[in-house]
């Protein structure tokens, strides 16, 4: 059995990590750290009774790994640097949630995260963890970058049309909602019930999002040009799931049928991707608490544009679920095992 930590328990990833892991039949939790009073599993989550034997509590990196073979850093951004390193210098394998790992440019990470990077001679053999792109490397990696829940609906959409090479790479608009889950588990004001469970809906950081440096990264790698995509999140008010529409300027004429089939094509034998058949259209509720994503596409020669539409659960294939087929793949498991 491979025995796994989770620093970050007490967080919506942490919980959703749990949930996953224990009903992995190759995994076992040996360690659960958190910024919290040392309490019993069951306190903090009491679904989990009878299902794990644990105390949580705020646990040096040095002891976790003492305890595991792989540890998922479900952190804030920022932090995991200070934890990821201690564990690789043990030998273990770290899967990291947040964004420390992601950006290759130093430059860029400090621009947008307002901090200096703390170990940035691991970003080169970090490996970006979306494994419908980067399997072969995922399965020989030590240290994971688990992609963001935005940046992970749009890459899967845009990745087909950007790989054929058929759409004006300077002509890209994301337009995403998600529910209210992704923001975290720390008590805001503008996240309250009373703020958002009423006919709130509404756009936050236009254009100015942390995910998009992410974003225009691995577009960019796939496109082989460098592309600045228009960006714009929305709070919705719903617990869980994101729904991504994608604007693309079409380069070719083509028409939906044809799009269907480079997408199928593109990811044929990809189990956690579903593309729908013409017609048919995602929604968050059938890939509620599942590692799916749904992609719909309907084109419009007349107007050389492609719409392209996503929706995952932020919360699995959207951080958890990708980390746990990460983890998947790193190990030689069946990829679907657990998920």
């Amino acid at each position: 059995m491979l025995k796994v930590g989770i620093m970050g328990a007490s967080g919506f990833a942490g919980e959703e990590l749990i949930r996953i892991l224990l009903a992995h039949p190759e995994v076992k939790i040996t360690a659960l750290a958190a910024k919290i009073e040392r309490m019993h599993v069951s306190k903090l989550y009491p679904w989990s009774k009878a299902m794990l034997d644990m105390d949580c509590f705020d646990m040096r990196a040095e002891d976790i790994g003492k305890k595991t073979d792989a540890v998922f850093l479900a952190l804030p951004h920022k932090v995991s640097m200070d934890f990821a390193p201690v564990l690789l210098k043990q030998g273990k394998k770290v899967i990291d949630l947040s964004a420390d790992f992601r950006i290759k440019d130093i430059a860029v990470y400090e621009k947008w995260y307002e901090i200096k990077h703390e170990c940035p001679e691991y970003l080169k053999n970090s490996v970006y963890g979306l494994p419908e792109l980067y399997r072969r490397d995922i399965k020989a990696a030590d240290l994971i970058a688990n992609p963001g829940c935005y940046p992970t609906s749009i890459i899967l959409g845009c990745a087909p049309f950007l790989k054929k090479k058929i759409v004006d790479t300077d002509y890209i608009i994301c337009d995403s909602k998600s529910g209210v889950s992704g923001a975290g588990r720390s008590p805001v004001q503008a996240l309250m019930f009373t703020e958002i469970a009423t006919n709130s809906f509404r756009p936050y950081k236009v254009n100015f999002h942390r995910h998009m440096p992410e974003i225009d990264q691995e577009l960019s790698n796939l496109a082989g040009v460098k592309i600045d995509v228009n960006f714009t999140p929305h709070l919705v008010p719903m617990e869980r799931g994101i729904l991504s529409t994608i604007y693309l300027k079409l380069a070719k004429k083509i028409n939906t049928k044809e799009a269907l089939e480079i997408y199928k094509d593109f990811y044929k034998g990809e189990y956690f991707v579903r593309v729908l058949e013409d017609g048919q259209l995602p929604d968050t509720k059938n890939v509620v608490r599942s590692n799916f994503c749904d992609i719909g596409i309907k084109v419009f020669p007349e107007k050389s544009l492609a719409v392209v539409m996503t929706a995952i659960d932020n919360l699995v294939k959207g951080a958890s679920g990708q980390a746990v087929q990460n983890m998947n793949i790193m190990y030689g498991f069946e990829e679907k095992l657990g998920l």
